[in-house]
Formats: structure tokens, C-alpha cells, sequence
């Protein structure tokens, strides 16, 4: 007769966040400025607001949208204001920066707003290497978080952690 298996993680004391489970379901998009530009240097205001005027918006309907200049140019923050104030009505997020900005910005709000009460003196592994783009920053501030709560925090999978925080005993 075979030994039984026990599943030693799952009888443990250990607490697991998912920071994946958080992801925020949507497109993301670049809107890159460089092609307003004239002669790829310079932004003139009269040419710009006709082409805020000319655009259809409504094609960032319920999306996450990055506001950029990919070319080395000095563009007036109410450029990037003037396009906000556009798609706002329609996206659901728009920040100035590129893509990676765009999701450190949306996790920055989602660890913000992750109720940490039942990780109170637990011992938590912050599961990683999943399979949706969660940015470092988020693991970052969920850390920072965490640390003044829980008892320990640990990275990884619970059968093989990276410690990375333990409190002192009293």
C-alpha cells in the first residue's frame, strides 16, 4: 500500500497574494505625438488643435492610454493636457508616459487599494512570475505595504521562497 501524499504547503500557515489576480482587463495604447510635430522638432498650436480637432476620440473608448513624444522635443505640458481632456471621456485611464508607465500607474492604484487587514501578523508569499505583465514596481509597493502587518513576507511559490522580510521579535 502506497504512503499517502500530503500536501505539506497547503496545511501551512502561509497567505498568498497574487498580485496577477488584480490585472486590469483592457487594451493599451501609445498615443505618440511625434507625427504633430513640425518638421519633427517643434509643436505649433494652431496645427495641433486642428488635428485635436479633427481626431475621433472615440477610438480609446475603454481603453488604457499612454500619452508620448518618442523624439527628443520640448513639448508645453498643455499639449499633453489639451489631449487628456479628449480622451478622458472615453478611456478608462490616461497617463503621460509610455506603456510601462501606463502599468505601473494602474498597479500603483491597485496595491493602494488592496485591503491589507487580513494579512495582519500573517506570514505572506507574494506569488510572482505568472503569466500576465505585472510590473516591478507593483512588488515593490506591495512590500512596502505589507512590511508594517505582516510577520514575514516571502517571493515566490510557497514551495520555494526568497525570504524577504522577517519582524524582529519584541
Amino acid at each position: 500500500m502506497a504512503e499517502e501524499i500530503i500536501n505539506k504547503v497547503s496545511q501551512s500557515s502561509l497567505v498568498t497574494i497574487y498580485l496577477e489576480d488584480h490585472y486590469p482587463k483592457g487594451e493599451r495604447v501609445l498615443v505618440d505625438i511625434k507625427d504633430q510635430l513640425y518638421k519633427g522638432i517643434a509643436l505649433k498650436e494652431k496645427d495641433f488643435r486642428a488635428y485635436i480637432k479633427e481626431t475621433d476620440w472615440s477610438v480609446y473608448q475603454d481603453k488604457y492610454v499612454a500619452l508620448s513624444c518618442s523624439v527628443d522635443a520640448i513639448i508645453p505640458v498643455w499639449a499633453f493636457m489639451l489631449l487628456t481632456s479628449e480622451i478622458e471621456p472615453y478611456a478608462k485611464k490616461v497617463v503621460l508616459g509610455t506603456l510601462a508607465d501606463l502599468e505601473s500607474n494602474l498597479f500603483q492604484g491597485i496595491v493602494e487599494g488592496i485591503d491589507v487587514s487580513e494579512y495582519q501578523d500573517a506570514k505572506v508569499v507574494i506569488k510572482g512570475c505568472g503569466q500576465l505583465p505585472v510590473p516591478d514596481s507593483a512588488y515593490v509597493a506591495i512590500i512596502e505595504k505589507l512590511q508594517p502587518i505582516a510577520s514575514s513576507i516571502m517571493y515566490g511559490e510557497a514551495c520555494s521562497t526568497v525570504p524577504l522580510y522577517k519582524r524582529k521579535k519584541k
